[in-house]
């Protein structure tokens, strides 16, 4: 379910390419910032999902957005996982939370 609020980052999201099935709107990994410990976010593509070794758009929500605050800019690289296996990159495009933006 689509949180009650508005997303906190857009983000382009490259599946794996050895991935044996695409992932859908509502997926909800552990997203790796580089800090010690993994932020989860419940994502939503604008397509409805995007395919192993595809690019999609898409709007994020963190579950624990004050974990990253003043550290993210457009650019900014992560990774995304299921468990321990790494499923994908993922860049921001947009910061839309201001108290996430980096120098704020």
């Amino acid at each position: 379910m689509r949180p009650p609020r508005s997303p906190d980052l857009i983000v382009d999201i490259t599946l794996v390419p050895a991935l044996k099935r695409g992932r859908e709107s509502g997926w909800r990994p552990n997203n790796d910032f580089g800090l010690l410990h993994y932020n989860d976010a419940h994502i939503e593509f604008s397509d409805g999902g995007t395919q192993p070794g595809e690019t999609g758009r898409a709007e994020l929500w963190l579950l624990a957005p004050e974990l990253q605050a003043g550290r993210l800019s457009e650019g900014f690289q992560f990774t995304l996982h299921e468990g321990v296996d790494l499923i994908a990159n993922g860049v921001i495009v947009q910061v839309i939370r201001a108290d996430l933006r980096a120098g704020k």
